[in-house]
């Protein structure tokens, strides 16, 4: 069925999508457009900006800014376009019969849409408990942008009582994702002449022997007794989706290049997975390196960092309510990562839930159904009538 919003969030989720807030790019026309709508409803806003000023963080509070209320969360950012056999334009919304498409339509400006298209209800209901809205940068390329905001919070005099992030899961109540660390190493060796191997150190030999440790430490996560059958796979997994080295076969290669990521489930140590592939790297190949080039060893960088989003107990009341504002018993775990566990390291309960299907997300023609921003808007309105009975169970 149409919500009464629909319209309205439709014409918000054009200009939002009109905006070009790749990860590359500055997200400061969204959020100023943002920052000018909250105010024309009486609802003040604060900005967290990055290093640069290019960039910002969005921070609200509908309604008592002495209490603490349900926070609603999502990124502006949104993945390139370039390279992908888009039939419509990607920074324009195209309607369908029923659905929108537009790049971030699902992941996940369709949901900033609806909870913009919402504030009118929230300034008019959140009396007693408010809504805090947290909108951030830089998700699409390691949850950057949001730490910024949260340092904030954490040291504020009132921070959230629980946030529900609006990723695209089909309005599936999410309680769990795994963690991610991605790492590239950079192996250095000694160039020669291929026919005098003795003489050289080959990088690509020492970075396949990382590879090769990589996938042993992966069989025996594999197996370990920490499985959980919730996720798919029930395992922590270790991929490298990166190798190169090497400038010519007849030259013994001096630099390579390995890439890997480990997910790990919310159980599990991924720092601890890290020191036993960084002590291998060190005592088994540098070491074995500078018996013959003292300057050969191996430098590591980090790309991602992110932790794991855990289905504490403590936070049953929180997807309680959530359940009951998308109208579902059933909860589920995400196959992908969102800020979620970043906002439960500094003691916010989190849950995840928002339209759209993450099958779309990063994908050509990428869309969002009418239907799923339509069920969106109910559960937001059912949220925030709700918000009283959550502020006394939370507190509890």
């Amino acid at each position: 069925m149409k919500h009464a919003l629909l319209d309205d969030t439709l014409d918000l989720l054009n200009d939002l999508i009109a905006f070009d807030t790749r990860s590359s790019e500055s997200n400061l026309k969204l959020i100023k457009y943002v920052q000018h709508y909250l105010s024309k409803h009486g609802v003040e806003s604060s900005l967290v900006f990055d290093e640069t000023g290019r960039k910002a963080n969005l921070y609200a509070t509908i309604g008592p800014k002495n209490r603490a209320g349900l926070c609603l969360s999502g990124h502006t950012d949104v993945v390139p376009a370039a390279g992908q056999p888009w039939t419509v334009p990607p920074f324009e919304m195209t309607r369908g019969s029923d659905r929108v498409f537009g790049r971030g339509t699902a992941d996940m400006k369709g949901f900033i849409a609806a909870v913009l298209a919402s504030v009118p209800h929230f300034v008019a209901t959140c009396k007693e408990v408010p809504i805090h809205l947290a909108f951030s940068y830089d998700e699409e390329v390691g949850c950057r942008g949001v730490r910024g905001l949260l340092r904030e919070l954490a040291a504020a005099p009132v921070k959230p009582l629980a946030c529900i992030i609006g990723e695209p899961t089909s309005m599936q109540v999410a309680v769990a994702h795994k963690g991610k660390k991605a790492y590239r190493c950079c192996v250095k060796g000694l160039a020669g002449h291929s026919a005098l191997t003795h003489l050289g150190v080959n990088a690509v030999d020492f970075a396949a022997e990382l590879v090769t440790f990589l996938r042993r430490t992966q069989r025996d996560l594999r197996t370990s007794a920490t499985l959980d059958h919730d996720f798919d796979p029930p395992y922590t997994t270790i991929h490298t989706g990166r190798l190169n080295g090497g400038i010519a076969l007849n030259v013994i290669p001096d630099h390579a290049q390995v890439e890997f990521e480990i997910r790990n489930l919310p159980a599990d140590n991924a720092d601890a997975i890290v020191e036993t592939i960084a002590q291998y790297a060190d005592t088994e190949l540098v070491g074995t390196m500078r018996e013959t080039f003292a300057e050969s060893g191996i430098d590591w960088e980090q790309l991602v960092d992110y932790p794991a989003l855990s289905d504490q107990a403590a936070a049953g009341w929180l997807r309680e309510l959530a359940c009951a504002a998308a109208e579902r018993n059933d909860v589920r775990t995400l196959a992908f990562g969102t800020e979620g566990g970043l906002f439960q390291s500094i003691g916010i309960p989190t849950v995840v839930c928002g339209p759209g299907s993450i099958e779309q997300g990063h994908k050509a023609d990428e869309y969002v159904e009418l239907e799923q921003l339509s069920k969106c808007l109910s559960f937001l309105g059912k949220l925030s009538a709700s918000l009283p009975a959550t502020l006394t169970i939370g507190q509890s």
